[in-house]
């Protein structure tokens, strides 16, 4: 094994940086989350990623260029279709998906809504539509605490979305509904992204999501770098969600967060306890709690706080290794939808002793990542799609 350390890569869910070539297919033309963002609330405060060189990939009001960035930047292009995080975080882990999950624009087939009630032993369901999540709890959340049936919809995304009152389905039974779901029912034609846990609480007029959500995922069609890593006997952790849209495969070991809060406290844990090993960390509040919510405001906030707590991370990290900030999709809150949205993701890198102020371009495919993780453990990656930007990163 190489006498490297780790490598933290932290994906900042639906922070996009601009709507990618092909965004009209998905309804996205003009869809920046990063830029939109800025323009909305007066600009952002992002001293540390912005000497780091996020100013240098776009014109982001309040993030201005700097001459010489103290890491290494660039924006990557998602090649795989659609734009969920299912996609995303398996592209960034080196798969390439050249077919689309399946969409429901009009709701679920009935025979399948039938299939799915005897499955999981439930009498029917509420909703079988496209719809908000926290708008739809507010219209069904009273006929759902009456009659115990589970509320179900999608979204623009390939989702199957099962949301429950944790008084009246308790947390476990909805999970073992969404398993049973995931491995039973949405198979073969709809084999959908993700079957979503979507937990809420209160009263009528006042129900609110928990953070109590869990996703399920297909298994990955495909080798990953966690999959050649943990063949390695490289350590593999994953901190949010990451394990969930991995079904669980390679990882060495799994915590759940239930907040971005949470999620940089365990990174820097991590950072600290681990001497070697791929940390993978996804901080949802970002794309969960404002972009889908339409909430500019709530996405500069958070933005500012993951900025913040930046220097912390980098304090925590050691001499050889290598932070890695990026995202899954775009997630703009200014546009006129709560879904996410088609675009570019930023790339940001840092290590102690590497490269300073290198213009990483426009990579090819959200691949890259994983290409340069498992190089940068000295592992054969052959079985990848993308390209290593591991000699650009460090110093010669």
């Amino acid at each position: 094994m190489s006498a490297r350390k780790k490598i933290l890569c932290i994906v900042i869910d639906g922070v996009g940086i601009g709507e990618l070539p092909d965004a009209a297919l998905y309804g996205d033309v003009g869809a920046n989350t990063l830029c939109s963002t800025a323009e909305r609330t007066g600009g952002l405060s992002l001293p540390v990623m912005g000497t780091l060189g996020l100013g240098n990939i776009a014109a982001i009001r309040g993030v201005p260029a700097v001459e010489r960035a103290e890491g290494c930047y660039g924006k990557m292009r998602e090649v795989s279709k659609g734009k969920d995080s299912t996609t995303g975080h398996w592209e960034l882990s080196g798969i390439v998906i050249t077919k689309d999950f399946p969409y429901y624009p009009k709701g679920f087939p009935v025979a399948l809504i039938e299939k799915f009630c005897t499955a999981v032993g439930v009498t029917g369901v509420l909703g079988n539509c496209v719809a908000s999540g926290t708008h739809i709890i507010q219209e069904l959340g009273d006929l759902h605490v009456r009659t115990g049936q589970p509320i179900v919809y999608t979204s623009a995304d390939s989702v199957f979305q099962i949301a429950a009152h944790e008084e009246i389905i308790p947390l476990e039974r909805l999970y073992d509904i969404c398993r049973t779901a995931r491995e039973e029912v949405l198979v073969g034609e709809h084999a959908v992204g993700r079957v979503i846990a979507r937990p809420f609480l209160g009263s009528s007029g006042r129900y609110a999501r928990t953070p109590n959500r869990r996703d399920f995922s297909l298994v990955p069609p495909g080798v990953t770098v966690f999959d050649i890593l943990h063949e390695h006997h490289i350590p593999t952790i994953a901190i949010g969600k990451i394990d969930d849209l991995f079904a669980g495969r390679s990882m060495s070991e799994t915590h759940h967060t239930k907040s971005n809060e949470e999620g940089i406290e365990e990174i820097i844990r991590c950072a600290k306890e681990i001497s070697t090993g791929f940390v993978m960390a996804n901080l949802v509040d970002f794309d969960m709690l404002y972009g889908h919510r339409q909430d500019p405001e709530g996405m500069k906030a958070a933005l500012e706080y993951f900025d913040s707590q930046l220097p912390r991370i980098l304090d925590a990290m050691g001499d050889d290794d290598i932070l890695m900030i990026t995202a899954d999709h775009g997630n703009d809150p200014t546009d006129e939808s709560t879904d996410h949205t088609r675009e570019y993701v930023p790339l940001l890198t840092y290590t102690r002793h590497g490269v300073r102020g290198a213009d990483l371009g426009t990579r090819g495919t959200f691949a890259d990542m994983g290409k340069t993780v498992g190089e940068f453990f000295g592992c054969d990656t052959a079985a990848l799609s993308g390209e290593s930007l591991l000699t650009s990163i460090l110093s010669r």
